[in-house]
């Protein structure tokens, strides 16, 4: 889900695990809020791609719940990728930021 109010990117404790994350070796104890506020959370950083664009690093929360769902928020996806949103339409785009090399 992208969240332009959302902080943090959130990703579950199941989805954490699939990808081969080991909570115990996860150091870093971030706070979260609103009703994630009781959910402990710890720093997991992974190398993602989406579609055809380069891979980038996403930093997230790593909830130790199922309930939240993957949640990309200000830190660091929207840092990484421009989202344009089309309200009347019901839509939105993503593109990769401007890098100039």
């Amino acid at each position: 889900m992208l969240d332009t109010g959302a902080s943090l990117n959130v990703l579950p404790y199941h989805v954490g695990l699939a990808l081969g994350a080991v909570w115990e070796e996860q150091t870093l104890s971030i706070a979260l809020a609103g009703n994630l506020a009781p959910v402990e959370a710890r720093g997991l950083a992974v190398v993602g791609q989406i579609s055809n664009f380069p891979p980038v690093r996403l930093a997230f929360a790593w909830a130790k719940s199922n309930d939240p769902p993957i949640i990309l928020g200000q830190l660091n996806f929207f840092m990484e990728f421009d989202v344009c949103f089309y309200r009347s339409q019901l839509a939105f785009e993503v593109c990769p930021k401007f890098r100039d090399n």
